[in-house]
């Protein structure tokens, strides 16, 4: 897209956050979109394809701080005016949108785009060198769906990513197979002509190759002469031991690939970790709640519980009280730098609703002979407060 559609794009509104909006809350907008708009949630919807990538555009510069930045201060100027057709400066300097006709920001990235207008609008330099030069793809973001166990033990899941490629029929120069883009005969390949203004004189894109300094007689009917298509990829990812929910695994060099040359993006996976019926997790401990009837506390019992190894024997002391927790050392998540969680085992009282005739007698005798636990500091608060019934 042009620098100056991008202009008009109002990113915050797109993902649905306020301009104050902090990162986490610009994240969080983004992930929500993202999985509702994910063409693999919705096969054969292009509507929702389309909304994916305007979703995707938008978070990949208001993620950046200084890209957030930089498109804040053009968007400030571009409301008060400066950007339309005819503006000028105080200087006579010609109108912002002239500048930026048909110039396009360097690839998928949007690497240096507002900066390199800025230098040139202020500092009287040339985009055309950094624009030109190597850039780095843009980093690509997608989800994978783990159970509980494999989250903790590790695994090796496929992971379908669509994102930008270049294209394979030309090999992304934008030309029919057989052909290849000559050198622009305006700008002679730096894809910038100079232009005089009064005893100013100023770089912008060349209009004949729109800044990129060959032509394309012939496109390639894949891509329509971008050089670039979507494509679906199916990588298998290894999912180290102990990743938990939420957490992001980084993938170096297997996001968007880079323009002219330039380094790949990298592909950060989304781990969503599905909960156990059985399980739960606090760091790399594991957690389990087992019932247990109020003789088998007073008593002290033999538990087996389980663990992800197999069954273990826990010992639960005569005395103890509800909701206590007891540690099984060695038995939680193990990570690769060889740390080893534990398992915690709450043990709760469970008092039994119905009771049988034989129950109840037994459990009245007991009641009458047994020492009732100590309740002063209340009786001292109801002396100085005075007793109030209810019901």
């Amino acid at each position: 897209m042009s620098s100056k559609d991008w202009l008009e794009k109002d990113f915050y509104a797109v993902l649905g956050v306020a301009r104050t909006a902090t990162a986490d809350e610009i994240k969080r907008a983004y992930r929500k979109l993202a999985r509702e708009l994910h063409p693999d949630h919705n096969p054969g919807n292009p509507g929702a394809e389309e909304r994916f990538k305007s979703v995707s555009e938008a978070y990949a510069v208001l993620s950046d701080d200084k890209q957030r930045r930089e498109y804040d201060e053009m968007r400030s100027l571009f409301e008060a005016g400066a950007f339309r057709r005819g503006a000028r400066s105080g200087g006579g300097m010609p109108g912002f949108e002239d500048m930026f006709a048909d110039q396009r920001f360097g690839g998928g990235n949007a690497g240096g785009g507002f900066s390199d207008i800025f230098s040139t609008i202020f500092a009287g330099g040339s985009p055309g060198a950094s624009r030109r030069g190597p850039a780095r793809g843009r980093d690509v973001e997608t989800e994978v769906v783990l159970e509980f166990r494999e989250a903790v033990r590790g695994t090796t899941k496929p992971v379908t990513v669509r994102s930008p490629g270049v294209c394979d029929a030309c090999h992304g120069n934008g030309a029919r197979p057989g052909t290849l883009p000559r050198t622009c005969p305006v700008c002679h390949g730096t894809g910038f002509v100079q232009r005089a203004q009064g005893a100013f004189s100023f770089s912008e894109p060349c209009r004949e190759c729109q800044g990129v300094g060959t032509v394309v007689d012939e496109k390639c009917p894949e891509c329509r002469g971008t050089g670039g298509v979507t494509k679906t990829r199916t990588l298998n990812v290894r999912i180290p031991a102990g990743v938990a929910d939420g957490q992001r695994i980084r993938l170096a060099g297997r996001g968007e690939p880079g323009d002219r040359g330039g380094a790949a993006g990298d592909l950060y996976v989304l781990a969503r970790v599905r909960p156990d019926p059985v399980f739960g997790r606090a760091g790399d401990d594991l957690t389990l709640t087992v019932p247990i009837s109020y003789w088998e506390a007073a008593f002290g019992v033999d538990l087996r519980v389980p663990t992800l190894e197999g069954p273990v024997t826990l010992r639960v002391p005569a005395g103890t009280p509800s909701g206590r927790t007891l540690r099984v050392r060695g038995k939680g998540v193990a990570r690769k730098d060889g740390r080893v969680g534990d398992l915690l085992v709450t043990v709760e009282i469970d008092v039994p609703k119905d009771l049988t005739a034989d129950a109840r007698a037994a459990l009245e005798n007991y009641a009458h002979f047994a020492p009732r636990p100590s309740r002063h500091h209340l009786d001292v608060h109801l002396r100085e407060e005075g007793e109030v019934h209810y019901g």
